[in-house]
């Protein structure tokens, strides 16, 4: 009975939760990405799906450096 309502119940909403963030976090690292040129980045972002991590990975550390750059 407990592994039903896990499977049909918890399990569905987890998969939910977790697509909306990494879609979020996707959508923002391509964003930045396509605005400051990065077409290498761009792809890999595009293709590797790691839930959000390397994208945020991407916004915070990998990225800063090119936005830093083009305001000087």
């Amino acid at each position: 009975m407990l592994e039903n309502f896990w499977i049909l119940g918890i399990l569905p909403i987890i998969i939910i939760i977790l697509v909306v963030w990494s879609f979020v976090w996707k959508g923002m690292a391509l964003w930045k990405s396509a605005r400051q040129n990065d077409k290498a980045w761009f792809i890999i972002l595009f293709i590797v799906n790691t839930a959000g991590i390397l994208e945020m990975l991407y916004i915070f550390v990998f990225g800063n450096n090119k936005r830093d750059s083009l305001s000087e």
